[in-house]
């Protein structure tokens, strides 16, 4: 059901439930999920009074995931400023900080939209599109990204703030280098020991327990980020490039074309996970 329009506050949190699994989406606050419960389990690190955006819940990365070094790039002989918002870097796009419209909602689903800025934030415009979904068994997320304007680079992805889990099954075929300025480099490695803050090459589900429940992380994106420095929180991020991708490993999308990508938490283990059919809302 069409829910908001963009003359209308969208609720501050807006829940989603099938049997016991519950997904809270806080579309004023980034677009992200806020908390996912399983079995009454919390899974998410709630949000504090001093939780920076970047620190809490689960956030979509568009139009890029992670660091764009320096916040400069070029793209079809331009050279861009991206402003710097971690360290000397650009971090994690612009929709984890701007309000997102509810565009449908039923009791297991909710759609939502962002008009992607033209300014210096963002100078390409474009058009996102985000689809949260719940079944019993988990919560599956899904974003797909258009060029309305301008053609422009991309590179999408989920930050999920993960409370500590108490295992970790990852089994990554790659690392990317990360050089002194804490930035990925196009080189692969061999994977070294945690703890992480580093982007792998990964094509196997992860699984992580929290609080003994047992969790299932698939995707189609084929780059996944991982950081477990701090103590109460393990980051686990699929995205569609490394980070830096505007540089190193360009996509191009065209005015009319779009791209997307799904990301499942689930909590049972299954023999396959079928790619979703991206839903998007008009």
């Amino acid at each position: 059901m069409r829910a908001h329009n963009g003359d209308v506050q969208p609720p501050a949190v807006v829940s989603i439930v099938a049997d016991a699994v519950r997904a809270d989406i806080a579309a004023v606050d980034g677009g992200r999920v806020a908390q996912i419960f399983v079995d009454g389990v919390e899974l998410l690190k709630a949000r504090t009074p001093d939780s920076p955006p970047t620190g809490w819940g689960s956030f979509p990365m568009v139009p890029w995931a992670g660091r764009i070094r320096r916040g400069r790039f070029t793209f079809n002989g331009s050279s861009y400023q991206l402003p710097i918002n971690f360290e000397h870097h650009a971090i994690h796009g612009v929709g984890f900080t701007r309000p997102w419209m509810i565009t449908a909602r039923d009791d297991r689903s909710v759609g939502l939209r962002l008009d992607l800025p033209i300014d210096d934030s963002w100078p390409f415009g474009g058009l996102v599109d985000q689809h949260v979904g719940v079944d019993a068994d988990g919560v599956t997320l899904q974003m797909r990204v258009t060029a309305t304007q301008r053609a422009f680079p991309v590179s999408i992805g989920w930050h999920p703030w993960f409370r500590k889990p108490q295992r970790l099954h990852f089994s990554p075929t790659a690392m990317y280098r990360r050089d002194d300025d804490w930035i990925t480099v196009d080189e692969r490695i061999a994977v070294r020991n945690p703890p992480w803050d580093d982007c792998f090459v990964n094509t196997e589900p992860v699984g992580i327990t929290i609080d003994g429940v047992e969790l299932r992380l698939t995707s189609d994106c084929r780059t996944w980020v991982v950081y477990d420095m701090p103590d109460d929180a393990t980051c686990i991020e699929p995205q569609t490039g490394p980070p830096d991708a505007f540089n190193i490993a360009v996509r191009r999308l065209e005015v009319g074309q779009s791209f997307g990508a799904w990301f499942r938490i689930e909590r049972r283990a299954r023999t396959a996970t079928t790619p979703p059919t991206l839903v998007t809302e008009g």
